[in-house]
């Protein structure tokens, strides 16, 4: 157990004890190191199962829409760029605030399985470092990486290490900065022609099998009704029949999230394909910042996003697609 882990225990046992708070959401141990899940904690005897790793990726607000809508007050555990998914929930009116006590939690970065695969390193069953070295035990026998070469993309371009909501903290280390800057592939594909660009994304996008993963786990996607359910839409295969089908999906989805979009690349972390699906994210974001002032979603809890409010000083559209295209 690493010295975070026992801090978050030991909090979350405190508050469980006292009674001030009904249930606590974090994450609990899998068949193996590598495999955390989301879980509800009501009693002090389950936090047995409490698990606080650097392959706990995952976002936990977007389980807060119907917990915290429960009788008895909620702690939940969210990293630095999780607490921007939470402020954009809430104001959304998603999530009761008053029925949630937040604890900001550090973070070290996260270790993505993908990129330990790619090195040969399957079957962890427990992981220690040596510097930046990731020694992990596996059921193959002992391998190493270097952490830096396995880190979740969102993690090596980090919007920021701070916590955009909390009501308290647990930090007992500096955290790392980003490695290079989250716009960096975007820029990359913007400088491509229209052809390369198409084809870029065709050729990730015929990946898709249509699980639904990157919309069910993503903060954004908070709908009661999502429109790729209806049967209606002609979009609402479980997998791809035409190309134009596959495409659209992820398309309208990015456009039903810009302005919301928080960049907690969760849609990506989940994607069994490993379709960077971020990348439409972040062009829609650099886009906003460009044509309406940088805006950074999830930042603040109250006050209008950039496409849905109105000012006088808008650009028209010729404008608009002049400043994007930098003339």
């Amino acid at each position: 157990m690493n010295d975070i882990e026992k801090a978050l225990i030991e909090k979350a046992s405190e508050l469980l004890t006292s009674g001030a708070v009904s249930r606590v959401v974090g994450w609990k141990k899998g068949e193996f190191s590598y495999d955390p899940s989301p879980a509800t904690f009501e009693s002090v005897q389950s936090l047995d199962e409490f698990v606080y790793n650097d392959f706990c990726g995952a976002n936990l607000s977007k389980y807060l829409i119907n917990i915290s809508k429960k009788e008895g007050k909620t702690a939940v555990f969210l990293k630095p760029c999780d607490t921007y998914s939470f402020n954009q929930l809430v104001k959304e009116h998603r999530i009761n605030r008053d029925n949630v006590w937040v604890i900001g939690v550090e973070c070290q970065g996260k270790i993505d399985n993908f990129k330990l695969e790619q090195k040969g390193i399957f079957g962890v069953e427990s992981e220690s470092y040596d510097g930046d070295t990731l020694k992990c035990k596996t059921l193959y026998g002992d391998m190493q990486a270097e952490k830096g070469e396995v880190l979740l993309e969102k993690c090596l371009s980090c919007k920021s290490k701070k916590f955009a909501v909390s009501d308290e903290q647990i930090v007992l280390h500096d955290m790392p900065k980003a490695q290079y800057d989250r716009f960096s592939k975007v820029t990359e594909l913007e400088a491509m022609t229209a052809d390369e660009r198409f084809a870029f994304w065709q050729k990730e996008l015929s990946k898709c099998i249509r699980c639904n993963a990157c919309r069910n786990v993503c903060p954004a996607c908070s709908c009661i009704k999502c429109v790729f359910d209806n049967p209606k839409s002609g979009v609402a295969a479980k997998a791809n029949d035409v190309s134009f089908e596959e495409q659209l999906f992820h398309i309208i989805r990015a456009f039903h999230v810009a302005g919301r979009c928080t960049d907690c690349g969760e849609c990506s972390r989940v994607c069994p394909q490993y379709i960077p699906l971020h990348l439409l994210n972040r062009k829609f974001i650099k886009d906003i910042d460009v044509l309406y002032g940088e805006y950074q979603a999830g930042e603040q809890s109250e006050g209008a996003t950039p496409l849905t409010s109105y000012s006088e000083n808008d650009l028209n559209p010729e404008e608009a697609i002049n400043k994007a295209e930098g003339k």
